[in-house]
C-alpha cells in the first residue's frame, strides 16, 4: 500500500470518529482542538478530510494485487 494511500485512510478515520463524535455526543473535537469551525485550521482540517475520502474512492476499484503491496 503507498503512503498516499495510508495517509488518506489515516485522515478518513479521523474523519469518521469525528463524525461520530458529532452524531453521539454533538461534540465537533476537531473544531474543539482548533478553536471553532471557522478557524482556518479547523477549516483546513476538514479540506483534507474531504479530499482523503474522495482519494479513498479510488481504493474500492483497484486491483487486489496492488493493494497487498
Amino acid at each position: 500500500m503507498r503512503i498516499l494511500d495510508r495517509v488518506a485512510l489515516i485522515l478518513t478515520i479521523i474523519g469518521g470518529i469525528n463524525w461520530g463524535l458529532i452524531g453521539i455526543f454533538k461534540f465537533d473535537l476537531v473544531a474543539w482542538i482548533c478553536g471553532g469551525q471557522t478557524a482556518i485550521f479547523a477549516r483546513i482540517i476538514y479540506t483534507l478530510v474531504c479530499l482523503a475520502a474522495i482519494w479513498c474512492i479510488s481504493l474500492l476499484f483497484r486491483n487486489n494485487e496492488m493493494l497487498e503491496d
